[in-house]
C-alpha cells in the first residue's frame, strides 16, 4: 500500500496462542495517513482479498470498530494418536490436503495448518461454510485417516 502511494504501512502485529500452542487470534497494526472513508474502504478491500475472515474488525483510535471479512472458516482436526497404527502407516496427510483442494475448487482452499501433540489442524477458508462441509463430507466419511477427525467453525 505504501509502494503504491496509498499512505498505509504495516507497523506491527501480534499473535495470541492458546495453551496448546494453536493460534487463537492475530492482529496487524497499520498506520494510515489521513484515514478517509475511501482509504479505509480500500484497506478493507485489500484485507478481504487476502482471506480476512468473517468477524475481523478494523480498530481506529477514537472511533467505533468496523466489522469486515467475507471468508468463512472451517478447521478439520485430524486425530494423530488414537487410530490404529496401520492407518498412520498407509494414509498420508498430504493426500488429504490435495484431495481437499480438489473438492473445494472454486469455493474454498486449505489456507494453513497446525500440528499439535495429538491433532493436525487444517484451516480452510471459503465463501460458504455449509458448501465446504458438504463437499468434504463424503471424503471425511470414507478416508481412514479422517475417521476420528472433528470439524469446527472458526469464522
Amino acid at each position: 500500500m505504501e509502494q503504491r502511494g496509498h499512505g498505509m504501512r504495516v507497523v506491527g502485529g501480534g499473535t495470541l496462542q492458546q495453551p496448546s500452542g494453536e493460534i487463537k487470534e492475530c492482529d496487524i497494526e497499520m498506520e494510515v495517513d489521513n484515514p478517509t472513508d475511501a482509504r479505509l474502504t480500500l484497506l478493507i478491500n485489500v484485507l478481504e482479498s487476502m482471506l480476512a475472515p468473517i468477524g475481523s474488525t478494523l480498530h481506529i483510535p477514537g472511533q467505533q470498530g468496523i466489522d469486515f471479512g467475507r471468508q468463512h472458516g472451517l478447521a478439520i482436526y485430524v486425530n494423530g494418536t488414537d487410530l490404529p497404527a496401520s492407518v498412520y502407516e498407509t494414509c498420508d496427510i498430504n493426500h488429504v490436503v490435495d484431495k481437499f483442494g480438489r473438492l473445494l475448487e472454486g469455493v474454498g482452499l486449505v489456507a494453513s495448518n497446525w500440528q499439535g501433540p495429538q491433532d493436525t489442524a487444517l484451516y480452510i477458508y471459503g465463501d460458504d461454510f455449509e458448501t465446504m462441509v458438504s463437499r468434504l463430507k463424503p471424503f471425511l466419511d470414507s478416508y481412514p485417516l479422517l475417521e476420528r477427525c472433528r470439524m469446527e467453525r472458526i469464522a
